[in-house]
């Protein structure tokens, strides 16, 4: 007798193959090659533009002609303004004056800039205000025609005289960072108040300068610069280029 078949594997036999589901592509694949699509007409479009725009100004070759000249009219415009802000800018300073009850008027920042440009004025073409948070001890600094750095501290009074008097102590500020922190050849202390004798004593121990109310009514009035006040101001260096 032939053996019969098992039902188990009759039936699976006879079962149809299953069929593989196909993956339609996603909605981020397709929106990806549509973007794709536009990048590309849009390129497309720029080319075609550019093409355009260049055969046009072939064709029409006057037209770069006068954006060339229109061009080199607006440069020479503002150079000639340029020029201009800087020979009034050199004649302001050099005929810059300032009286007492201006000085007074000024905010501390401004007053800073006062002195800057007065040194500027008498011939230190680098003067630049750098008052502010953490100066330590140095609002503007310059170089005189002499080749000599100065360091000066503004202590600006509201009330002037009848302010409060600049003391030992901002001497002592001055005296610990003007040649150690910032290389002074010249140390000054500005003010349009007045100035204790102990702290004018202290001055002159440690080769400081003050210029008081007085000294400062001077120099703004523009007699004459700054270190033709001063006594015991250090030599010149040698010539440099403001010299």
């Amino acid at each position: 007798m032939s053996p019969r078949p098992r039902k188990g594997r009759a039936a699976a036999s006879s079962r149809p193959p299953a069929r593989r589901r196909t993956r339609r592509p996603g909605r981020r694949r397709q929106r990806a090659d549509e973007r794709l699509i536009g990048y590309l007409l849009a390129a497309a479009m720029t080319v075609a533009l550019a093409v355009a725009v260049i055969q046009w100004l072939l064709v029409n070759w006057w037209v770069l002609v006068v954006i060339g000249l229109l061009a080199v009219l607006a440069g020479g415009g503002r150079l000639y303004q340029k020029q201009q802000r800087a020979q009034w800018e050199a004649v302001r300073t050099q005929g810059l004056r300032y009286g007492l009850p201006q000085l007074d008027a000024l905010h501390h920042t401004q007053f800073e800039e006062a002195v800057r440009d007065l040194m500027r004025r008498d011939g230190c073409q680098d003067a630049l205000r750098v008052g502010g948070g953490g100066d330590l001890g140095a609002d503007v600094k310059a170089t005189d025609p002499y080749g000599r750095h100065w360091v000066i501290q503004c202590k600006r009074r509201r009330k002037g005289l009848a302010g409060s008097a600049v003391g030992t102590p901002d001497l002592q500020v001055l005296n610990g960072t003007a040649r150690q922190v910032h290389g002074a050849d010249v140390a000054v202390i500005v003010t349009n108040g007045r100035v204790t004798k102990p702290a004018v004593d202290f001055a002159g121990q440690q080769r400081l300068h003050v210029v008081d109310r007085h000294t400062l009514a001077e120099w703004a009035a523009g007699s004459r610069p700054l270190w033709d006040l001063l006594r015991a101001v250090p030599a010149p260096r040698k010539p440099t280029s403001l010299s």
